[in-house]
């Protein structure tokens, strides 16, 4: 072969050389200040220590495939008026270790009662969560609105974590008389493969609000003071599938169970959702609701989104409602809901019957 064959051939070859990424160094970094931030993510091992991150700034963690990170130390964030998030961390097969630890997000200096229809800006989400693996024993404290945002690229168990929004139940100076804390949900997940346990959410919203996804477990939770735990809303264009939720404890919340869609929506289905050993008293609305026609509650419904195989199964489901409370109400678009329900597993005490619309429902009577 002649030098300029050889030389052809090597330039044809080149673009198909594919050269890796840096590899993390097996080192150990740690964080005190956002300065520290850069040079720990390229260790596999990141320890925070505490530290309060500056107004306006996000600690976002971009880790390396396989990082463990542990929390040695609380952190807490100076107050400013902007969107957040307040804290980001992405990576795969990541292992977060909070220890205990508290992320602190100075929600008072926020609320005033509106959350985010109103009033002053408030950084929301105040947790951007976008990991696979585990992540576990973390504390959140007085996020200013909406705390956790879960988008995970592959599956997640999150565990043994304390959300206490528990302050934003007492009206303050802003609020006109109205719990200062508003729009301050739990877990707000648009994602698939994911696992939330064993956990504590005391706020004023959504303890936790399924927006699209599927293969996701909510279990052995405890959720106190705000709107139950609810599939929704569900907007255009989006599939739910393969929810599970079981073996939770839900106190003294608007409602215990909620799948809400939003009556202009079109193109979208939620299906296959199984509750399961779940236990809620004190609620002040309904024990159970199903609603096509938020942001109404129980108005006109949409069709937009197909409903099916909503079941209340295996161990029962047990709500105690307050006197003034609807034990179950469902609101379904014509046609939009189909196939059997089986609710042989629910039993709602208290309040008074509200009204069924779907007659799919078997095995179960007010």
């Amino acid at each position: 072969m002649t030098a300029f064959l050889r030389l052809v051939a090597l330039v044809a070859f080149v673009p198909f050389i594919v050269t890796a990424a840096p590899a993390a160094s097996d080192c150990t970094g740690t964080i005190s200040s956002l300065d520290d931030v850069a040079a720990a993510v390229k260790c596999t091992t990141v320890n925070i220590n505490s530290f309060t991150v500056p107004a306006g700034k996000t600690f976002d963690l971009s880790l390396a495939d396989g990082t463990t990170v542990n929390m040695q130390g609380d952190v807490t964030f100076a107050v400013q008026n902007w969107d957040g998030p307040l804290f980001q961390v992405s990576g795969k097969s990541i292992t977060f270790n909070g220890n205990g630890h508290t992320f602190d997000g100075n929600g008072p200096s926020y609320w005033d009662g509106q959350g985010g229809n109103g009033g002053v800006t408030k950084p929301a989400p105040m947790m951007k969560i976008k990991i696979s693996g585990t992540y576990t024993n973390v504390k959140v404290k007085n996020s200013p609105a909406r705390t956790y945002s879960v988008g995970n690229p592959a599956q997640l168990t999150m565990s043994s974590l304390t959300i206490d929004n528990s302050e934003g139940d007492q009206p303050n100076s802003k609020s006109g008389g109205d719990p200062a804390g508003h729009n301050t949900d739990g877990f707000d997940c648009s994602t698939t493969n994911l696992v939330i346990q064993d956990s504590t959410i005391h706020n004023q919203d959504d303890c936790l609000a399924i927006n699209k996804g599927s293969n996701i477990v909510f279990q052995r939770n405890t959720c106190v003071g705000g709107h139950g735990i609810s599939v929704g809303s569900i907007d255009s264009d989006v599939t739910v599938t393969g929810i599970t939720i079981k073996d939770n404890v839900i106190t003294n919340n608007d409602q215990a169970l909620r799948i809400k869609t939003k009556a202009a929506a079109t193109g979208s289905s939620v299906s296959n959702i199984t509750y399961s050993g779940n236990t809620g008293t004190g609620m002040r609305r309904f024990g159970v609701i199903i609603d096509q026609s938020y942001p109404s509650t129980l108005g006109t419904p949409g069709t937009g989104v197909k409903l099916s195989g909503v079941n209340f199964v295996g161990t029962s489901n047990t709500i105690a409602v307050a006197s003034g409370a609807q034990r179950v109400a469902v609101n379904c678009g014509s046609g939009a809901c189909s196939g059997t329900w089986d609710w042989s597993a629910l039993k709602v005490t208290g309040g008074s019957a509200g009204t069924i619309n779907y007659s799919g429902i078997k095995n179960f009577s007010q």
